[in-house]
């Protein structure tokens, strides 16, 4: 009888025991995050060494700052970045290149382009803004006509909810602002082109 009773303990505590160790392990957890995150605080801040200022220099490692003239910096962590010297193509003791001696690629007649592929570029330019300015005049008098001077008319899911009817007056008038927009930056751009006669 003993047994048994000894067996039936034991698997009381074999019941229990999930239970326990599952929350001895949320405890072992918190109690092993805990000291790891508040020595990655204090040794993050603790993390930069004294900085000295010899001149223009900034170190850490000064046997003696006193006989270089260093100053110790205090107040916050330094940054420096190292600034890296402009290379020079030509040696300095060299005399410079005459004027007359640059090469045809690198004047400026030599990167100009020719008039009649100039016309054609211009050409094809005003053809794109053109059609991009009949897009936008479409869709233009599409948005006035949907925005109905401030009161379009109301869909069937507006009529029980004016806040949507609202926010969607609101897109329609944002909308139309951006088409007006487009349309003045459009027609600014075709009256920069050489021949404006074709602009609105």
């Amino acid at each position: 009888m003993l047994s048994f009773f000894a067996f039936g303990t034991i698997s009381a505590y074999l019941q229990f025991l999930p239970r326990f160790v599952s929350k001895l392990g949320v405890l072992m957890t918190y109690a092993l995050l805990i000291p790891l995150f508040a020595a990655f605080f204090v040794t993050s801040s603790f993390s930069q060494d004294r900085i000295y200022r010899c001149g223009n220099e900034y170190t850490n490692t000064v046997p003696n700052p006193q006989t270089r003239g260093c100053k110790l910096m205090e107040g916050g962590n330094v940054t420096v970045v190292k600034n890296t010297r402009p290379t020079t193509s030509v040696p300095v003791s060299s005399p410079a290149r005459p004027a007359a001696t640059a090469t045809p690629s690198s004047t400026p007649s030599a990167q100009r382009v020719d008039a009649s592929e100039q016309r054609a570029r211009d050409s094809d330019a005003r053809q794109i803004l053109e059609s991009e300015l009949k897009k936008s005049e479409a869709r233009q008098v599409d948005l006035r006509k949907a925005y109905n001077n401030g009161q379009p008319v109301k869909r069937g899911d507006e009529e029980s909810n004016p806040a949507k009817y609202q926010e969607r007056v609101t897109e329609l008038k944002a909308s139309l602002a951006r088409t007006d927009s487009d349309i003045a930056g459009i027609r600014r751009e075709l009256g920069r082109l050489p021949g404006n006669s074709a602009a609105k």
